[in-house]
């Protein structure tokens, strides 16, 4: 990821095993510090007491309330409506913070009227300071009992526990003060009792002193003053010495780079020589390209729920005058957008994958077009069952299945545990396919070994780690889950799919004739040492306060800034991808001509994004005391929307143009490419607008309210409602517009021109 140069070793020689070693020993040792981490979140979590009891000792509620209140919670997919401890959605409250901050008040109106008899309204400054100063005094004494697993409340906090349920039972009647729920979406009383429990109980934890300790077990998560909670001295001391620890890291990187100046994507000084033709793709390669119809359809698809969801953030009560909520509310819309995402980005690698795979070889082995059509056909079951699994679950018609083949409702992780089961298989059958294909004795270039190998290890890599989604239930401890499930969100995604990802641009650069084989190597082996050098343990930087001691918090702020060294150094990539749209080779200095510039324009725009997205707005909201106020607010979306769209996105976009050129006749491409250029465009203006129109400067005006009045404030109606709020959720539909009529439009019929192409040539 440097600077191309002369590289060192030729084609037939072999690399020093330190590339491997060094890989093997960051792995191992990433491992045991994130596999250490998790073991501690088992017990390290805020426990859930087996009862709950007044002042007089009458039980309130009990530990299987609370679990069956985080059941209630996914059950009507209201992770994807507000969050708990920041992770969740953005359109409601975050229900922690707003059950904390509501409880901390009636417990301050009941001691100003037990010590001055009168409202908070009616006090002076220094009543009114110390009335909130015994609020948290209040809050934060920590009364769980763990010999008998019991919580016993205080009289102020049982009178604001019962105020509670009303609170929450108003909430979700009306769309327009709940961010576009369905009407009434809970009215049953027991699970509006247990729904309030767990919420009650998510507030207990956020406040009150870990045992022995003077800070709560969410390290003092969320900001709200007024019951005293304010960021621990960790959170600031982590950060500055992790600014140390990144300093360091892009200095040694960058001396390295400097010193060994072979570490590159292109190769120079060899003839230019592709192995890959346009309009010579075998049957069962033209079979792949229907592949990319369902990835265009399911991008639009996902354009247009998160348009909804947009609009549902500037105006939930209505949809230009049509009830929108009754059909599609809006965490169903929410859920099928995150949902669409990971399908067509997956499905744009799974194809291309196979697609590269064929291509090592001279011959097709007879069964590999007729497994192509059986594993599309079910991509297309586990895609559509569990789509509509997620409505039917959402709309409550599934009753005690919807966590199986409905709605699981943790938020990426929505699709019932049936379909999870399905989608492992069916990516281990995509696996064995590949393995299959690229036996080594069938290989049309036995050099290109080595990299068959990584590439083999990497698509393993992706069913496997995905396994992990299927260690929770619907029950289980919120602090367990969000650790698993962030070994989906952050590991799979951000860890396995980007070395995955990288080796199949190394193959795909090699079987171009662009890269060298040892070069090629030395790209997956350094893209491995420095993504999972930081990534691995980094994971954790998600976890600072959901619940893990601060111990995680030190940890990982001090090595997941780390992760931000790689993407420094894609600038120096920059160069090399525009020269290889317009090469010549080196050694008898004609032009090459490679058809594939629209794939190397995507590929640009990886590295731009890259940058932008994970970098840039990445690090903004990366280190502890800066997620400490920021962790659930638009700068969130802001760095998800950069960097899952930009990088992931066109990658697979750049992917998908590549199979639609090589499977198109020279003729029938000119025909395509012109909706190709316009989805380039589109889609990277309207991704820029949306950022910079509206998600940038809403989550920076956001965060300053937070910091002004609390984070309960950020995230309440009094501040997505207000007027500057919703004008700027307005001044996103411009760069909506434009990336769905000009992005996401143009490419399905790119890829509908594409197929039907390939039917008409498989026809004659």
């Amino acid at each position: 990821m440097s600077v191309a140069a002369q590289p060192l070793a030729s084609e037939d020689s072999t690399l020093s095993p330190w590339w491997l070693r060094t890989v093997l020993i960051v792995m191992v040792l990433g491992f045991a510090g994130l596999i250490a981490i998790t073991s501690l979140a088992y017990r390290n979590a805020p426990p859930i007491p087996t009862q709950v009891l007044d002042a007089q000792g009458v039980p309130l509620f009990t530990g299987n309330d609370i679990s069956e209140g985080q059941a209630i919670f996914l059950k009507y997919g209201l992770m994807n409506n507000g969050s708990i401890w920041g992770h969740g959605a953005y359109l409601g409250p975050d229900y922690s913070a707003e059950a904390l901050h509501r409880i901390g008040e009636d417990t301050a109106t009941i001691i100003a009227q037990q010590q001055y008899q009168q409202p908070l309204s009616a006090l002076t400054p220094g009543q009114l300071a110390a009335v909130y100063a015994q609020t948290a005094v209040e809050l934060k004494t920590n009364h769980y009992d763990a010999a008998s697993a019991t919580l016993h409340l205080t009289l102020p906090e049982t009178a604001a526990y019962h105020r509670q349920i009303a609170y929450w039972t108003d909430y979700f009647l009306d769309p327009a003060r709940n961010g576009g729920l369905k009407r009434g979406l809970i009215s049953d009383p027991a699970e509006l009792h247990q729904f309030t429990a767990f919420v009650t109980w998510t507030a207990w934890a956020s406040v009150t002193n870990r045992p022995g300790e003077n800070y709560s077990y969410t390290n003092n998560f969320p900001y709200d003053p007024s019951v005293g909670n304010t960021p621990i001295p960790g959170a600031l001391l982590w950060s500055a010495l992790s600014l140390i620890v990144l300093l360091a890291g892009i200095a040694t990187v960058l001396f390295l780079f400097g010193k060994f100046d072979y570490l590159g994507w292109i190769s120079t000084g060899h003839h230019v020589h592709p192995h890959l033709l346009p309009g010579q793709a075998s049957s069962g390669q033209l079979a792949l390209v229907k592949f990319f119809v369902v990835v265009a359809l399911l991008f639009l698809l996902q354009t247009l729920a998160g348009g909804a969801v947009a609009h549902y953030r500037a105006d939930p009560g209505s949809f230009y005058g049509f009830q929108l909520e009754r059909l599609f509310p809006s965490n169903l819309m929410r859920t099928w957008h995150l949902q669409t995402a990971v399908f067509w980005i997956a499905t744009a690698y799974v194809a291309a994958a196979l697609y590269l795979g064929r291509s090592l070889r001279n011959d097709e082995p007879r069964w590999f077009a007729s497994w192509v059509h059986l594993l599309f056909g079910a991509f297309v079951v586990v895609i559509g069952g569990s789509l509509l699994g997620e409505w039917a679950g959402i709309s409550q018609m599934l009753g005690h299945w919807w966590f199986w083949i409905g709605n699981q409702g943790w938020e990426y992780l929505e699709l019932g545990r049936f379909w999870q089961y399905l989608l492992i298989v069916g990516l281990l059958v995509w696996f064995a396919i590949l393995l299959k294909m690229v036996q080594s004795d069938t290989l049309s270039e036995p050099a290109a070994k080595p990299l068959v190998r990584l590439f083999l290890l990497a698509s393993l890599a992706i069913p496997v780690f995905y396994i992990p989604a299927l260690f929770f239930g619907a029950k289980t401890h919120f602090t367990v889950v969000d650790t698993w499930r962030f070994w989906i969100i952050h590991l799979w995604v951000e860890g396995f799919f980007e070395f995955f990802a990288t080796t199949m641009v190394a193959l795909l650069f090699y079987q171009l004739g662009l890269t060298q084989r040892n070069v090629a190597l030395r790209v997956i082996y350094l893209d491995a040492i420095l993504y999972f050098g930081g990534g691995l343990i980094g994971t954790g930087h998600h976890w600072y306060f959901t619940g893990h001691s601060s111990a995680n918090m030190a940890l990982s702020a001090m090595v997941s800034v780390l992760e931000v060294v790689p993407l420094t150094l894609l600038t120096l990539d920059a160069w090399d991808f525009v020269r290889t749209t317009r090469a010549d080779c080196d050694v008898c200095g004609k032009s090459v001509v490679i058809p594939h510039k629209w794939t190397f324009y995507f590929l640009m725009s990886v590295g731009f994004w890259n940058f932008v997205g994970a970098g840039i707005c990445g690090f903004l909201i990366n280190l502890p005391i800066i997620s400490y106020y920021e962790v659930g607010t638009q700068l969130t979306p802001n760095h998800g929307h950069a960097a899952m769209m930009g990088v992931f996105g066109m990658l697979a976009l750049a992917l998908m143009v590549f199979v639609l050129r090589q499977t198109s006749t020279d003729a029938r491409w000119v025909e395509i490419e012109k909706y190709v250029k316009v989805g380039f465009l589109g889609s990277n203006v309207g991704l820029a607008l949306m950022l910079i129109m509206s998600l940038f400067p809403g989550g920076v005006l956001q965060v300053w309210d937070v910091v002004q009045h609390g984070y309960w404030h950020a995230r309440s109606l009094d501040y997505i409602g207000s007027e500057r709020s919703r004008l700027i959720e307005w001044l996103r539909l411009p760069g909506d517009l434009v990336f769905i009529l000009f992005g996401a439009i143009p490419l399905l019929i790119a890829s509908i021109k594409g197929w039907l192409g390939v039917r008409r040539q498989q026809a004659c």
